[in-house]
């Protein structure tokens, strides 16, 4: 009995011994003489002109390198990330076929916006990488390798596969895209994620590809030319997690498919040529995807009345959806059903009450059929940061509520009915960067004119100066954008404007603007388009030179003064003399800096010479 007690715990104990004694000295393991031998081979068969691999070095044990892994116990090779974001024109001709124990390899530059900076000539030697299961080749140039298809479809055990900005142009139909067999991609029963978009690929993808892929979670076809052409009746064998497939061809009919999907958390198939009806169980069935749901840019009708859209973001933009506003759940964080068929009042749907505390930041239901006015509901809303309604029927006036959008961004209520006060409330939205008023029908105003606040009702037309003062406008201090076109303001451009120095964007057309448009002023830069309709405003950026007679009166109204008082001859020269004076004083002062400073740039640039001198000596002594 001893004895077999002995036989048991003896092991145990050179097991723990073993395994204590490596975690508490990790260095003392040494990588396979082999694989090391593989790695420098392959180094040296590329190009890294970013000496990324600099510590890749017959003197150093291979686990310590950069971008290898090794096990920690058998001390193998298990995962090998050469990404080279910093380098271009990194060539990959090696060979990496002798680790066999190989499970995670990543290729590619990943910050270069899709433009390859790493191409393969010959991908044939991983398909010896027996256990790989994750494969990412990110902004690879594949177009030298024909045969690329081919020699990643052996493996497999493959799980992951990524093959983002590849320079895929298209599949060969031999390996069963455009023909009835299917090919040995479609063959790795263990894939799981199969990442193949940002390509150039073409052809037809059915059902019968997918009959092995039992496994798959994650499938990424978006923005290529692939053709999805399966049966209504077809029922995946797999069940998703995110499905990407913008501009992946598979309309016209609505994919009945999806409703096999119970695990979706991701859904985009905007861009995709449905034409068709969304069926009624769509909705249900689409309110248990947490995050993201993108059905934008087809031809999508339906009725959304009732319905209950409960998404994190939600794009539905661009279809022919009809009847009114669908409702919302507090989850919802943006709302896109802009250029639709809504319609009816929007009142309903601005005064629903959600059950929990509303987190909507972005809502766009601009270009549809809503009538009726904004309500005074705005308070429910006040996690808004951009609220687009613009080319409605809205009628009524602005609420004051309005106000109470702290947090607001971005308002666009350009081209609708709308008319009378804008609410002073909206100077409480201190973030306001961009407003479109375009077509807004002015009733009252308040203006400030020479530091005067004063409201303007039916007399606005009559109003010939406006003082946009800083003390209001000025407020809005990130206003990127102002459009007050198509309304009733009249008088000079105010010199006040001068102020909205983040001012991109400007539309003062169609209005009674008259006199010259402030020169010296970021106004001068925008095109003439905006300020077309302003019949009596002259002045650069228009054509129309503002008229002589302006400027001769106003040279000899100060002439004729000075020749006929002597005092204000004499007050006027004594001006001259000072301003003389000062101009001399702040000339010398300037020359005096410049000097100073040339010494200085001198003094640091032969200095710097004399650095990068001795640096480069220090690293290159007999250079």
């Amino acid at each position: 009995m001893a004895i077999s007690k002995a036989m048991i715990v003896f092991p145990l104990l050179c097991f723990l011994f073993s395994t204590i004694s490596t975690l508490s000295h990790p260095n003392t393991l040494v990588c396979n003489e082999t694989e090391k031998r593989a790695l420098l081979s392959f180094k040296h068969a590329l190009s890294d002109p970013g000496h990324q691999l600099s510590s890749w070095s017959t003197h150093e044990d291979c686990c310590g390198w950069n971008g290898v892994y090794c096990h920690n116990i058998t001390s193998r090779v298990i995962k090998l990330d050469l990404t080279n974001p910093d380098s271009s024109n990194f060539s990959l001709g090696g060979k990496l076929g002798n680790l066999s124990n190989l499970q995670h390899l990543s290729l590619g530059s990943g910050y270069s916006f899709y433009v390859p900076q790493l191409y393969v000539e010959n991908l044939g030697w991983i398909s010896h990488l027996s256990s790989l299961k994750h494969l990412t080749m990110y902004e690879v140039d594949l177009q030298r390798e024909v045969h690329w298809l081919e020699s990643i479809s052996m493996l497999s055990s493959l799980s992951e596969l990524y093959l983002v900005a590849c320079e895929l142009d298209n599949m060969s139909p031999s390996l069963g895209l455009n023909g009835s067999l299917p090919s040995r991609l479609w063959l790795l029963s263990n894939l799981e994620y199969l990442y193949i978009g940002n390509n150039s690929l073409e052809g037809t993808i059915s059902e019968v590809h997918f009959n092995k892929l039992s496994k798959l979670k994650y499938l990424d076809m978006s923005s290529t030319s692939l053709i999805f052409k399966v049966k209504a009746s077809w029922v995946p064998p797999f069940q998703l997690d995110y499905m990407w497939m913008s501009s992946c061809q598979m309309g016209p009919n609505f994919p009945t498919w999806l409703q096999t999907q119970t695990s979706l958390q991701y859904l985009d198939i905007s861009k995709s040529g449905i034409v068709d009806i969304a069926p009624k169980w769509f909705w249900k069935w689409a309110s248990h995807i947490d995050v993201l749901i993108d059905l934008s840019d087809n031809q999508i009708s339906g009725n959304l009345s009732g319905v209950l859209l409960n998404n994190t973001y939600i794009d539905l933009s661009s279809n022919c959806f009809m009847g009114e506003l669908p409702r919302l759940s507090p989850q919802v964080s943006v709302l896109n059903m802009a250029n639709n068929s809504f319609s009816g009042p929007i009142s309903p749907f601005l005064c629903q009450k959600l059950n929990g505390k509303c987190n909507l930041e972005v809502l766009d239901m601009s270009t549809n059929s809503l009538s009726g006015e904004l309500s005074h509901c705005w308070t429910y809303w006040q996690s808004l940061t951009h609220l687009n309604l613009g080319n409605n029927n809205l009628s009524g006036k602005i609420p004051g509520s309005m106000g109470s959008l702290f947090e607001l961004e971005a308002l666009h209520l350009h081209n609708n009915s709308l008319s009378g006060d804008i609410p002073p409330s909206l100077r409480n939205c201190t973030s306001l960067g961009l407003l479109d008023l375009g077509g807004y029908d002015y009733e009252n105003l308040m203006l400030v004119i020479k530091g005067k606040e004063s409201e303007y009702g039916s007399i606005l037309k009559f109003v010939r100066s406006i003082d946009l003062s800083t003390e209001k406008m000025g407020r809005m201090k990130a206003l990127e954008s102002l459009d007050l076109s198509r309304n009733h303001l009249s008088g000079e451009i105010p010199q006040s404007m001068k102020n909205l120095s983040f001012l991109s964007h400007l539309n003062l057309s169609y209005n009674n603007f008259s006199g010259r448009i402030p020169s010296g002023t970021q106004l001068q830069s925008f095109d003439a388009i905006s300020y077309i309709g302003n019949a009596e405003l002259c002045g650069a950026p228009l054509t129309k030179n503002c008229t002589e007679d302006e400027d001769f009166q106003g040279f000899w109204g100060v002439c004729g003064a000075l020749l006929f008082k002597k005092a204000w001859r004499h007050a006027y020269f004594q001006f001259l003399y000072r301003v003389k004076d000062w101009v001399y004083v702040a000339i010398a002062i300037r020359l005096n800096r410049l000097q100073n400073n040339l010494r200085y740039n001198m003094r640091k640039m032969i200095g710097d010479r004399n650095l990068n001198l001795w640096a480069k000596y220090l690293i290159h002594p007999f250079s």
